[in-house]
């Protein structure tokens, strides 16, 4: 696979850049993440979502734990090329770590954020 796709992304001053997963049939925002050089080569090739985890300081393909497997049906790149956009499917309907659908389950609501998306499976039975 010709990388140079790599060289056209603006990377922050820690060579990541951030990385949207979008539901490609329902357009639902379903997370945020990181991903370095090696993350978004990896997510081109095998048509898999592959991030950095900044907290372990190592390459996370998503759902390796927790089998909630994102494969990649587009990647697009925003008009200052500093964003990734992943238009994915995503395995199991489970894309955050607390077994939501979506990372963003709270809305602000009377000046509180109050969680309004259900838990669709218990943390504790995803990772173990």
């Amino acid at each position: 696979m010709n990388t140079d796709f790599l060289s056209e992304v603006v990377w922050d001053e820690k060579g990541l850049v951030p990385a949207i997963a979008q539901d490609a049939e329902t357009g639902r925002v379903l997370m945020v993440a990181w991903m370095n050089r090696e993350a978004l080569e990896k997510t081109a090739r095998e048509g898999r979502a592959v991030y950095w985890s900044r907290s372990r300081q190592k390459l996370w393909p998503k759902g390796e734990e927790s089998g909630h497997v994102q494969h990649v049906r587009e990647i697009r790149l925003d008009c200052d090329a500093d964003v990734i956009l992943l238009r994915i499917e995503q395995v199991g309907g489970i894309a955050c770590h607390t077994g939501r659908e979506s990372c963003f389950f709270r809305t602000l609501r009377n000046g509180q954020w109050t969680a309004t998306d259900p838990v669709l499976k218990d943390p504790a039975a995803i990772y173990r």
